[in-house]
C-alpha cells in the first residue's frame, strides 16, 4: 500500500510518521488507520528500527475522526469501524518499541486516543487535548475508555469522557495525560533528542523493557467499548450529534 495519509521517513534507527492531511487536522478516516496498520506491521518485522515518532502536520496532532465518513454508520458498521480502530492502536501499543507523540496542536477524539496508545506523550505548549465524543452523542471508540483512567485516574476520565471540555497542555500535564510540555518552537527538539538516546542504547535492552512492562498493564475491555459505541449509532444519537457538527448547528437531543 502506497502511504498518502502520512509520509514515513526512517533514519539512524528513529522511524518518524506524519500524518498529512492538515486541511482536514489529521483526522482519521479508514484509510488513514489503513497505513497505520500497514506501518505497524512493517515496524513488527524489522530490525532497523529502535524507536517510532508519531508527529502532525499544520496545526493539528489529530483532531480526532473524520466525522464526515461516520455520520451515515449503521450500528454494525460502527461496531466494525470501532473493532479494527482498536485493534490498530492495539498492535502500536503492542510494538516491541517505543512510541512517541509528538503533540503540536489539537490532540481530540480519536487523536487523543493515539496518543494514549503511544508510550511517552511530549506536547507543545500549544497542544489541547479531550474526548469530546460526547457532544457528538456517542463515546470514544479506539480505546479512549479503557485507556485514559490508567494514565488520569478515574475521576479525571469521567470528568473529560463526560463533559467533553478541551484542556491545555499543562492541565493534561497535571492529570498524567502527557509526560513532558515544552515550548511549541522547542517541540521537535525536544522529542529528536529524546529519540536519539533511546536509539542509542541496545536494541533488545529496549524492547525486552517495553514488553516486560507492558505485561504488568491489566487488559481492559475493548468490546464492551465497542458495543457501546455501535449502540450511539443504532439509536440515532450519533446522526443527530455528527449531523448537528457538520452542519455548525446545535444538536437536538430530544
Amino acid at each position: 500500500m502506497e502511504y498518502t495519509r502520512i509520509e514515513v521517513a526512517i533514519e539512524n534507527g528513529i522511524c518518524t510518521a506524519t500524518f498529512t492531511r492538515p486541511d482536514k487536522l489529521n483526522a482519521l478516516d479508514r484509510r488513514t488507520l489503513e497505513e497505520l496498520d500497514q506501518l505497524a506491521d512493517t515496524l513488527l518485522s524489522s530490525n532497523d528500527v529502535s524507536v517510532l515518532i508519531f508527529k502532525g502536520s499544520g496545526k493539528a496532532f489529530v483532531a480526532g475522526a473524520d466525522i464526515s465518513a461516520m455520520v451515515d454508520m449503521n450500528g454494525q458498521q460502527a461496531n466494525e469501524f470501532s473493532t479494527y480502530g482498536q485493534s490498530v492502536f492495539l498492535k502500536i501499543e503492542n510494538l516491541p518499541i517505543p512510541v512517541i507523540a509528538s503533540i503540536n496542536g489539537f490532540c481530540l477524539g480519536g487523536g487523543c486516543e493515539l496518543a494514549m496508545a503511544c508510550d511517552i506523550r511530549i506536547s507543545s505548549n500549544k497542544g489541547k487535548f479531550g474526548q469530546p465524543e460526547v457532544n457528538l452523542g456517542v463515546t470514544p471508540g479506539f480505546g479512549g475508555t479503557q485507556r485514559l483512567s490508567k494514565l488520569t485516574g478515574i475521576g479525571n476520565a469521567i470528568d473529560l469522557l463526560t463533559t467533553g471540555r478541551t484542556i491545555r497542555a499543562d492541565e493534561a500535564k497535571s492529570m498524567g495525560l502527557v509526560e513532558r510540555v515544552v515550548e511549541h518552537d522547542e517541540l521537535d527538539n525536544e522529542v529528536k533528542s529524546l529519540a536519539e538516546l533511546i536509539a542509542s542504547k541496545c536494541i533488545r535492552a529496549v524492547k525486552a523493557n517495553k514488553l516486560t512492562a507492558l505485561k504488568g498493564v491489566i487488559t481492559p475491555d475493548y468490546q464492551a467499548e465497542a458495543k457501546a459505541f455501535a449502540d450511539c449509532f443504532s439509536r440515532g444519537d450519533a446522526k443527530t450529534g455528527m449531523q448537528a457538527f457538520i452542519d455548525k448547528k446545535d444538536p437536538d437531543w430530544r
